[in-house]
């Protein structure tokens, strides 16, 4: 299994405090999905705005549809995300 360095909550300074702070749920955890961009910032942003765009974006497929593609993906991968 890979490893990667990341930087948490409590750690993180200037952009990538702010950006983890626009992210997070109040008082809870980043998810590591994201925290594995924390050494680049800039990647961190563009991956939230990707998920943004794709679960709340226009498009023709509903909420809970998008989530149950979600689901099914991360199941079919054995992913917990």
């Amino acid at each position: 299994m890979a490893w990667i360095d990341i930087i948490n909550e409590n750690d993180a300074k200037g952009e990538l405090r702010d950006l983890y702070g626009s992210i997070a749920p109040r008082s809870g955890p980043v998810d590591n999905i994201l925290k594995v961009h924390s050494l680049n910032p800039p990647s961190l942003k563009a991956h939230f705005d990707l998920y943004r765009t794709l679960m709340y974006g226009r498009s023709e497929l509903t909420r809970a549809q998008r989530e149950m593609i979600g689901v099914t993906v991360s199941t079919a991968n054995h992913c917990h995300y």
